[in-house]
């Protein structure tokens, strides 16, 4: 099984729509997929509920109150993380995970929030001994705007890969509304985006 954790401190920044577009993805692709939710609002359970019986299916695991474990044979764990998490909390998860992705958004409060978060990844051990590689995903991108600009350079100097940078677009809200990801969807629209994903999908099955 391979883990995959997506955190980040701050707020908003998408690691639930990140962690329902790697579910999806993975299902689509024929593996047994769970997606645990360590967050309150419940998020990514919602999407696995909503989720239509003819799409491939997501198993999802309620981990609010404790860290558990995925059902047997599952080859793709995703592990949506709480904003506000505690740093024993953040190392539970990281423990439990092969991997993490780190959304930032183009925001200078975003940027210096992530920058607190990777301080902290960087006093555990499996990170700091570079066991377990932290990949940095753009969210939320707009081409040619000062924003994008500035998180690209600021992605750059943070030490870490920057895997992917993902684009702004309406579709995510639209297909979270129906349980579904970009890659339950047919159409040229849906499928120039996942084009922004392949990098993300090589890195993490590169770890596999």
């Amino acid at each position: 099984m391979l883990a995959v954790l997506v955190a980040n401190t701050k707020g908003g920044c998408g690691k639930t729509t990140i962690a329902t577009q790697l579910a999806g993805a993975f299902a689509k692709a024929g593996l047994i997929t769970a997606l645990a939710d360590a967050d309150r609002q419940h998020s990514s359970l919602e999407w696995t509920a909503r989720r239509p019986k003819e799409t491939a299916p997501v198993h999802g695991l309620d981990w609010v109150r404790d860290v558990g474990k995925a059902p047997r044979h599952t080859a793709r764990l995703i592990i949506d993380a709480p904003a506000a998490m505690r740093p024993k909390q953040a190392e539970a998860l990281v423990k439990m995970a092969d991997m993490i992705v780190l959304p930032v958004l183009p925001s200078a409060f975003d940027e210096a929030a992530t920058a607190r978060f990777l301080d902290h990844l960087e006093t555990i051990k499996p990170i700091r001994k570079n066991k377990k590689a932290v990949a940095l995903v753009g969210n939320r991108m707009r081409t040619r705007t000062r924003a994008a600009a500035r998180l690209d350079q600021y992605l750059v100097v943070q030490g870490h890969q920057v895997v992917t940078r993902l684009r702004d677009s309406a579709l995510y809200s639209d297909t979270a509304a129906r349980g579904l990801s970009l890659f339950d969807l047919r159409g040229q629209r849906a499928e120039n985006m996942r084009e922004d994903w392949r990098a993300l999908l090589t890195f993490i099955e590169n770890a596999a």
